[in-house]
This record gives C-alpha cells, sequence and structure tokens, in this order.
C-alpha cells in the first residue's frame, strides 16, 4: 500500500471529522458554567458577611444592654444603629428583646430578624433570624 493511499490518513483539502468550531461552543459552554459558579460563590460570601454582621450587631447591642445603666430598649436602639451603618436600615426593622434565665444567671436576648439576601441584598423577609446573648449586670 502506498503512502498516499492509507485509508486512516488524511487527504489534503478533505474536510475533517466534522469538530471544526466545536473550540468556540466549549468555551461558551464552559464559559457560562464558570460565571455562574462564580457568581454563587460571591452570593454565598455576601450571605454569610450579612448573618456574621447581624450576629455581631445582636450580640454587641445585648452587651449593651446588659450594663448596669442601661436597658433592653438600649440594647434595641444600639443594635439597630450598628445593623443600618454596617449594612442598611431594611436589615435592622425587626430587632426584640427578652430576658430569660440561663442556669439561674439572668441574661438580656436580643433577637434579629431580617432579609436574606438571595440576589445582591434583595431577599425574604424574615427568613434570616440571630440572635445576641448578654448576662444582665446587678
Amino acid at each position: 500500500m502506498s503512502r498516499s493511499s492509507h485509508p486512516l490518513r488524511k487527504q489534503h483539502g478533505q474536510s475533517g471529522t466534522g469538530e471544526q468550531g466545536s473550540a468556540v461552543v466549549d468555551f461558551v459552554l464552559v464559559g457560562g458554567l464558570l460565571t455562574m459558579f462564580f457568581l454563587a460563590i460571591i452570593q454565598l460570601t455576601l450571605i454569610l458577611h450579612v448573618r456574621n454582621t447581624l450576629i455581631d450587631a445582636a450580640a454587641s447591642g445585648a452587651r449593651y444592654g446588659a450594663l448596669a445603666d442601661r436597658s433592653a430598649v438600649d440594647a434595641e436602639e444600639r443594635t439597630r444603629n450598628l445593623i443600618a451603618t454596617a449594612l442598611s436600615p431594611g436589615f435592622a426593622e425587626q430587632v426584640s428583646t427578652s430576658e430569660a434565665t440561663v442556669e439561674g444567671l439572668r441574661t438580656l436576648e436580643v433577637t434579629v430578624r431580617a432579609p436574606m439576601p438571595v440576589i445582591g441584598l434583595i431577599g425574604p423577609r424574615d427568613l434570616l433570624e440571630v440572635r445576641g446573648h448578654a448576662a444582665v449586670q446587678p
């Protein structure tokens, strides 16, 4: 058999195996998938940031309200101010306080209910609930 007549050898001028342009399609499909994956990671990071900020504000508000010369109203106000400064006033709409006894110790509990940020900072209301506690000083 001669070199030029080998059945597996591609002849000059013949079309390829039908995969011309597949690199462009692969790039678009993989690029789209990676973009969605990247955006999902960014959104998860934003959700965790909002959650941690709310927890910190609730705990700080509880500690502030548990001081000897402060009250539960001061704790609510402090928590609202911290949330409004760090995030947005929309996240500070539902802040409540209550007193509880834990192992014989009076504690002040600050509860924050806020929207869960699903797309950016926009999301369904009252889906995220966090609490902060502090021992009440006599």
